[in-house]
């Protein structure tokens, strides 16, 4: 007999947990027009979608991201509001805000990434103090085509007081202010730094005079969904970081056949030069070094000068322009340096062959970094091009200012 009172107890708190599950469900709507809602009857419970205005629609695709993100209730009150965008394999969530009228929710940012899903939860209450809850997704625009920005220098360089930060584009530029507004270069401490353009795919940055040693320079890529041309958008969102060394400006006097090298203002050393013949004199003006090798190939077909000369080994060889200025080892003409000029453009040091740090040429390698001045005067030569190499000091102030495409 207490068996039997045993079960009969036991299928009595089961029978009141079921009412109780039921009652619970019954005060709030999850998606069923027909659900009881706080104090309402059967089937009279409007549906979530009328309660809750989504935008952009449950399910919609290839929504573009200049189109709001809106919730509204219009009769009623949001009570929360919940977004999480999922962009390559990753969720973070949309920040945003419910307006002074508790009516509607929007993002605080003004635009949607591209090539991602957007989940929408919102939990509102409409004019009758019923709940309402809703859950929609849509997706963005996947783009077919992308560009991305190569940054020099590289990420956490030490580099010379001359470096200009310069980005060239995968692709063609049009929409060169959008994308101008996107990328942002600071310093600590802080300067001036202002953009210039050349051509459609490559945008330089630089102060008005060399940075100061100690300087951190810091270049935040925001390309990521910024329309650079027609259908085409931008990949990255990425931080760069270089730090600014010591000062060494080297002024190579090519009539003279000598280098003054200054660090910090005060001459190091002048070193015996051999600088381009009457025939393919040296540009002049300021170069920046770009690029230091302790050997290197040089041939005269890839700088269109025939087949002249093809030297596999040269050393000490530090590049000053894309059209192919070199500061580099000559241990083919021990001679000539500091008495005439006998190179095709570059400006040649005495080195042996193999290179040796107890040669001039050496020397001088050892004490350089990318980002050096390296000025030429008295050639015969145009000055070097603004766009050849990083040549932008040979730029006014003013002139590099009107290269920006931000009016």
């Amino acid at each position: 007999m207490r068996h039997v009172q045993g079960r009969a107890r036991r299928t009595g708190v089961a029978l009141a947990a079921v009412l109780t599950s039921a009652a619970l469900l019954a005060g709030c709507s999850f998606g069923s027009s027909g659900a009881l809602g706080l104090g309402g009857a059967p089937g009279k419970h409007p549906a979530p979608e009328d309660v809750i205005h989504v935008t952009p629609d449950d399910d919609s695709k290839g929504i573009r991201p200049d189109q709001p993100l809106r919730v509204e209730v219009p009769d009623g009150r949001l009570q929360k509001v919940t977004v999480v965008r999922s962009l390559d394999a990753q969720d973070s969530p949309v920040p945003g805000h419910i307006g002074a009228d508790g009516r509607t929710w929007q993002p605080d940012g003004d635009r949607l990434a591209l090539a991602a899903k957007y989940t929408v939860d919102v939990v509102a209450k409409d004019a009758n103090g019923r709940r309402s809850a809703r859950h929609t997704t849509f997706a963005t625009f996947v783009p077919d085509q992308r560009f991305i920005g190569y940054v020099t220098p590289e990420n956490r360089a030490v580099v010379g007081t001359g470096m200009i930060v310069s980005i060239d584009f995968s692709r063609e530029v049009t929409e060169r202010a959008a994308v101008e507004r996107a990328v942002r270069v600071s310093a600590r401490p802080p300067v001036e730094i202002r953009p210039h353009w050349f051509g459609n795919s490559r945008l330089d940055f630089r102060p008005e005079q060399y940075w100061k040693p100690g300087t951190e320079v810091t270049v935040d890529l925001n390309l990521r969904d910024v329309q650079g041309a027609p259908g085409v958008y931008g990949l990255q969102d990425k931080t760069f970081v270089f730090t600014v060394g010591r000062s060494q400006v080297s002024l190579v006097d090519a009539a003279r056949h000598i280098m003054q090298v200054r660090r910090d203002g005060r001459l190091l050393a002048t070193v015996p030069i051999t600088a381009g013949a009457p025939q393919n004199p040296t540009y002049n003006g300021k170069m920046v070094v770009m690029d230091m090798q302790d050997v290197t190939r040089m041939n005269s077909r890839t700088v269109g000068f025939g087949g002249e000369y093809d030297i596999p080994d040269v050393p000490h060889a530090m590049r000053l322009t894309d059209s192919g200025t070199f500061v580099h080892g000559n241990y083919w003409s021990p001679g000539a340096p500091g008495r005439i000029n006998v190179s095709h453009g570059c400006v040649g040091l005495r080195d042996v062959k193999g290179g040796s740090s107890a040669t001039p040429a050496g020397w001088f390698f050892d004490r350089s970094l990318v980002g050096d001045v390296i000025e030429v005067v008295g050639s015969t030569e145009k000055t070097v091009a603004p766009d050849n190499g990083l040549g932008g000091w040979n730029m006014s102030w003013n002139e590099w200012k009107a290269g920006s495409a931000v009016k």
